[in-house]
């Protein structure tokens, strides 16, 4: 595979009657095989994720929950190419990520995958709307596209009264919305979630679940979230726990979701 990036925009997308957004068709479908993780400490290798298995249907919404040091943020970061695994095998769409040469993947992530972690991550120095035009910036989209794209999303989330406020002057609640937002801003093909709502009171924390769902139907990505709230996992159509090794066991209902249930090697 070439180290070639990929063009920014899909030509073929359709675009909204304001000629702003455009829309993907659907979310990604990812297909993770065999995958392995090992740290190696002092010349040992120390295994984290071995033989994990997992697909998720375009459009799925999947909590992933299980106690801490399972390896559950080191999966999601995997998944979201942050970091490499060891060995196996990730299909996004039917494209081996584990193939793809440094910037490549760079190009990659920032067109086609958002993320929101428990802590904002927004740049202090700049406005709500400012953070979340940064992607699609960095994708050379025009000032003016990024900025409507920005407030579009931005009165979505609630905040369109919030657009010149610094992140120091939103609450912690406003303050996760923007990243959500600034996740969301390019419509990505999946959306990876970790602890979205640790940093929360309860009743915010369920109000950015529900705000997930809610951005997820109307826009179709693939969402996965990991979470210890198991309340909060239960807002979510699918379920799957994570034990020791990163084997996923589905949790889901019977008939409560379409998509089939993957579990790990047993």
């Amino acid at each position: 595979m070439t180290d070639e990036p990929a063009p920014a925009e899909i030509a073929d997308r359709k675009v909204d009657p304001n000629g702003v957004l455009p829309i993907r068709p659907r979310g990604a479908r990812i297909e993770v095989r065999k995958l392995g993780k090992a740290y190696i400490h002092g010349g040992e290798a120390l295994p984290v994720l071995w033989d994990v298995d997992l697909t998720l249907a375009p459009g799925d919404m999947v909590a992933v929950v299980g106690t801490s040091g399972v390896g559950k943020s080191t999966f999601l970061q995997i998944l979201g190419t942050l970091d490499l695994p060891t060995s196996g095998s990730i299909k996004f769409d039917g494209e081996e990520l584990t193939s793809m040469g440094a910037s490549r993947l760079a190009e990659f992530r920032n067109r086609r995958i958002g993320f929101v972690f428990q802590f904002h991550h927004l740049l202090p120095e700049f406005t709500a709307l400012e953070n979340v035009m940064m992607p699609a910036l960095i994708q050379r989209i025009p000032g003016n596209q990024a900025k409507a794209r920005a407030r579009d999303i931005l009165g979505r989330v609630g905040l369109g009264h919030r657009l010149t406020h610094r992140p120091s002057e939103l609450s912690g609640g406003e303050q996760q919305r923007v990243a959500l937002a600034r996740a969301m801003v390019l419509e990505p093909s999946l959306l990876l979630a970790d602890e979205p709502t640790g940093n929360l009171d309860s009743a915010t924390g369920r109000a950015i679940h529900e705000l997930f769902l809610d951005l997820n139907r109307e826009r179709g990505s693939t969402l996965l979230v990991v979470t210890h709230n198991g309340d909060l996992a239960k807002l979510m159509p699918r379920r799957m726990h994570m034990l020791d090794g990163g084997r996923l066991v589905d949790e889901t209902e019977t008939g409560y979701r379409e998509a089939p249930a993957v579990g790990g090697p047993t």
